[in-house]
């Protein structure tokens, strides 16, 4: 009950100061209110990840706030009569003005309202869905870095915001950008889905009680998607949840695939592939083995592409410890997509008629246990800095990541993989191995032989010799007896993972 009412507290001030969560990108607004200088802030993050709401309700208040949004594969006079529309609401009341033929123009009018207002109060422009805005011909980069570099930059009350799901456009354009934009950017802020714990007080500010562990449930489905997390009804278990979003005609995650990729990337296809590619392995499969299964050329074209998809949140490249920086594999982060293709796609494919319970039947069978154990892997990688204080391993340096070894195929070595681990500068490795489980979780002797046959592999082939701990993270807690004794040293719980 104590953890409720902490929780009730905390989520109840949030609520009132209307933002849950985000306490980093709060920290860098309110700098950017207090400089005497311009801002020029870039926010990217994947589709439906709360970017606009965050904006919009920071900084309405905070001063004269101009939002112009941009309107998907709309003409340039479209997307001028929106900005003089909301230009018009701003600085004149709605009164109708005429449309500017440019963007040098509408940028004109802007800037003769800054200096109207240059000593009374903050300007917040917010430019929202900026890829769709500054389409190739539209000549707003040009524009945009003409005024800022001319003018707006020289501006003590001026913050421009920068808005878009399309993060590899924000990266290439305005992030890395290499014309007269480059280096002009005071702040850049990437977006993530909410954590476990931001979830939890999300979901309690909506009146939603539920446990560590069927939060864990509905995460290992939705993520930490604020969009998605809205249409969570009070009262029903995950499985009732998931059931009537993933598996019912008309539930918002049945068909959302389709559109998400749609709406970031041109030629979604080769996207689609990659990513069902990915899953197909097993969740992680290597750049060699992944051109090689999608029959593609190495060159700039998958390339790209996987930047793109990694820039947006949805897949991860990583390099297995102790492999080169040549030797990448790949992982799908995105936990939607990640349920998506194992359990929604295969029946929108056959034309298999779901009954209401669909989930609730399935959830039973060990194929789901199997996918579980993966995507809960996936929701503790992205919990690393709560695991590593679980372990009270803040103040010791740590290098983390996944370790594997895969024999030749001419020898008949066993191979081995350790999900995560934390190579310590105090002469210690810790071993991380992540079960999800319905229950607390018990060693038997064919498990602990499991373990220590994959100790033995680590010892020969792990590149730097140290003192090996094995930390177990699990669902559900781990039962007690002379096998966890003999081979566990730490534990972490859900609750860690929520702190």
């Amino acid at each position: 009950m104590a953890n409720y009412n902490n929780l009730y507290l905390a989520t109840k001030l949030e609520k009132r100061l209307g933002i849950i969560g985000r306490e980093r990108e709060k920290r860098v607004f309110e700098r950017a209110i207090r400089s005497k200088e311009a801002e020029f802030i870039a926010l990217y993050g994947r589709r439906r990840v709360g970017k606009t709401f965050l904006v919009r309700e920071y900084f309405s208040k905070k001063g004269t706030f101009l939002e112009v949004s941009g309107l998907k594969d709309a003409s340039l006079s479209n997307q001028l009569e929106n900005f003089i529309k909301s230009f018009s609401q701003t600085f004149h009341k709605g009164v109708p003005l005429r449309i500017p033929k440019s963007w040098q123009e509408a940028f004109e009018l802007l800037t003769e309202q800054i200096n109207i207002h240059l000593k009374s109060k903050k300007i917040i422009i917010f430019l929202d869905e900026f890829p769709w805005l500054a389409t190739r011909k539209s000549g707003l980069i040009q524009a945009l870095d003409y005024f800022w570099n001319r003018f707006w930059s020289s501006y003590s009350n001026v913050i421009l915001i920068v808005c878009g799901s399309a993060a590899s456009w924000i990266l290439e354009h305005l992030i890395n950008a290499k014309g007269g934009l480059h280096n002009r950017l005071t702040r850049r802020i990437l977006l993530e889905p909410f954590s476990l714990k931001e979830t939890q007080k999300f979901l309690f500010s909506r009146k939603i009680r539920l446990n560590q562990k069927q939060i864990v449930d509905l995460y290992m489905c939705m993520g930490g998607v604020p969009y998605y997390l809205k249409e969570i009804e009070s009262g029903k278990s995950a499985t009732q949840i998931i059931d009537k979003l993933c598996f019912q005609k008309g539930g918002l995650l049945h068909t959302e695939f389709e559109n998400l990729f749609h709406s970031l990337f041109d030629h979604a296809e080769l996207h689609f592939e990659i990513v069902k590619e990915i899953v197909k392995m097993g969740n992680k499969i290597s750049r060699k083995e992944l051109i090689r299964a999608l029959k593609l050329s190495s060159g700039g074209g998958v390339k790209r592409r996987l930047e793109e998809l990694e820039a947006s949140g949805f897949i991860q490249c990583f390099v297995p410890y102790g492999k080169k920086d040549r030797d990448r594999y790949y992982r799908l982060i995105d936990e939607y997509s990640l349920f998506y293709l194992k359990w929604i796609a295969p029946l929108r494919t056959s034309g298999t008629k779901m009954s209401l319970d669909y989930w609730k039947n399935l959830v039973k069978m060990p194929k789901v246990s199997s996918w579980a154990g993966f995507a809960f892997e996936n929701v503790c990688l992205k919990h690393i800095h709560q695991i590593q204080k679980a372990l009270k391993l803040e103040k010791i340096a740590c290098r983390t990541g996944a370790w594997r070894f895969v024999p030749k195929k001419e020898k008949m070595d066993e191979g081995a993989q350790i999900d995560l681990l934390f190579d310590r500068e105090d002469g210690v490795v810790t071993l991380c191995e992540i079960k999800y489980s319905e229950r607390p979780f018990r060693i038997e002797k064919s498990y602990a032989k499991k373990l220590l046959k994959k100790l033995e592999i680590f010892e020969e082939h792990f590149p730097i010799k140290k003192q090996l701990f094995f930390a177990l993270i699990t669902t559900m807690g781990l039962k007690k007896n002379a096998w966890s004794d003999e081979f566990i040293q730490s534990t972490i719980l859900l609750k860690d993972l929520f702190k």
